[in-house]
């Protein structure tokens, strides 16, 4: 099979739909939220392509991961000791998966 070919053969049909997940947690350390979600998305079987984020001068913190199925943004809010997670994606299985995940790592929801 051709490389083209076998990457057709990948593709399939999507039903235009978003799931969403958002929440708000206490944990703020960039390198906690990194490792913590990285390890969620892994869990729910989210392709990762790219990543980025930005560290403000006041401590603020944002990143965004890229997914085959859509995106996860964190962004913390210092002063208030909050960080608000957002998980869109087209595959709604692997929401409910990354649900799970997050309520083992952080229960209910904080504030």
């Amino acid at each position: 099979m051709t490389n083209q070919a076998s990457v057709l053969s990948e593709n399939k049909e999507v039903k235009a739909a978003i799931y969403n997940f958002q929440q708000w947690i206490s944990m703020t350390e960039p390198e906690a939220l990194r490792t913590s979600f990285n390890t969620i998305l892994s869990l729910s079987g989210y392709k990762v392509l790219n990543f980025t984020e930005h560290l403000f001068p006041n401590g603020g913190y944002t990143c965004i991961w890229l997914l085959a199925e859509s995106h996860l943004a964190i962004h913390t809010f210092i002063a208030e000791n909050k960080t608000y997670i957002e998980l869109s994606s087209c595959n709604k299985k692997m929401n409910i998966l990354f649900k799970n995940e997050f309520d083992k790592k952080f229960g209910t929801i904080c504030c």
